[in-house]
């Protein structure tokens, strides 16, 4: 999960979206994709990768968050967005035809702390719902005790840091803490934005990250890539099961497992906090949005790039994803993902055989 464009760049962002609307006049076929900032440095792996071996098309992706993809997408000046975030029904009714939910990967979001000292620290779901609905104020908490034996914890403030914008970050957090939590459930719920009780407000992983490094005391959430990037400690989580797991790929593919046997329909779907031994407690699929009806682009040969870009992604690509520390899709759903692609139609025809 990684940081937004900064806000001097949105403009120039967003000048470089419409410049690759579907159906303009281009010298390559082209095929321009917006969206989440969770997924991006995959993406632009695959996007080079995918563009040197298919010469003739001419691959992009904006990292400009889930809500401004959502937004492209809405207003069709990409040929598909990307969101960590499945859209709620209201953003689906304001779409102007049928969007399809197509995942891509699976990642991690990691909690991290600023206890000077303090070189290792676990903590669970009761822990962190109870932590960002003020009931938790202290990390000399007997509960935060109970689970750290032997460590000198202080007796001193926890500041708690949240997301400022709205991510695909923030949804799969507050999905985990609704999971937890029927308090959190009831009273604030899940989305790419929430009313948090408590804590500072910050833009990005970055500004959560700085947020939690500045502050002795300081506990956030953020995505797992940035904070080993950046070589931000975090901590341990016990799971479901009562096991203490750390973000791997094996731990995120039992959660990914999980649901393999029950993988709806519209491919929206939850894995955060699993009931499986050694899944990985947050942790989510990151999605791409593309229209089922290919025709209003009025340029086949850009909808069918898109459609056999996606494919390798869901293919070829899968095998780029553990590099970047990204959980590839299980093989039974990689190939329900195949089979959905090829249900996109342009002029009544499927563009993928």
């Amino acid at each position: 999960m990684f940081t937004l464009l900064k806000a001097s760049l949105v403009a120039a962002v967003a000048a470089a979206v419409l410049t690759f609307a579907p159906g303009a006049a281009q010298a390559d076929t082209r095929v321009q994709g917006a969206g989440a900032t969770f997924p991006a440095p995959l993406y632009a792996q695959w996007v080079e990768a995918f563009t040197k071996s298919h010469s003739d098309v001419k691959a992009d992706y904006q990292s400009v968050g889930s809500g401004a993809g959502i937004k492209a997408i809405t207003d069709r000046t990409v040929n598909y967005g990307a969101s960590d975030a499945p859209m709620s029904a209201d953003q689906e009714k304001a779409a102007p035809a049928k969007l399809l939910h197509i995942p891509t990967v699976a990642g991690p979001e990691v909690m991290i702390y600023n206890l000077p000292g303090v070189n290792k620290l676990t903590v669970n779901g009761d822990i962190i719902a109870g932590i960002y609905l003020k009931e938790i104020t202290k990390w000399n908490d007997p509960k935060i005790a109970a689970l750290n034996a032997g460590v000198n914890l202080p007796n001193s403030p926890i500041v708690v840091a949240h997301r400022s914008d709205g991510s695909g970050t923030t949804y799969i957090f507050s999905d985990f803490l609704s999971s937890v939590s029927k308090k959190w459930s009831d009273d604030i719920g899940k989305g790419t934005t929430v009313d948090w009780p408590v804590g500072i407000a910050a833009k990005g992983n970055d500004g959560v990250a700085a947020a939690v490094q500045s502050t002795p005391g300081g506990f956030g959430y953020v995505e797992f890539a940035y904070a080993k990037k950046n070589s931000i400690p975090f901590a341990d989580l016990q799971n479901k099961s009562g096991k203490v797991v750390l973000p791997s790929i094996d731990a995120i593919n039992a959660a990914s497992a999980s649901v393999v046997a029950n993988f709806p329909a519209d491919m929206k779907v939850s894995i955060v906090n699993s009931a499986a031994p050694d899944a990985y407690p947050i942790c989510g699929f990151t999605y791409v949005l593309i229209y089922d009806d290919q025709s209003y682009t009025k340029d086949k040969a850009a909808s069918q790039a898109t459609l056999d870009y996606l494919k390798w992604c869901e293919t070829d690509g899968q095998e780029m994803a553990a590099n970047l520390g990204y959980a590839k899709l299980p093989k039974e759903v990689q190939e329900k993902v195949v089979e959905k692609l090829k249900t996109i139609k342009f002029n009544g025809e499927p563009l993928l055989k």
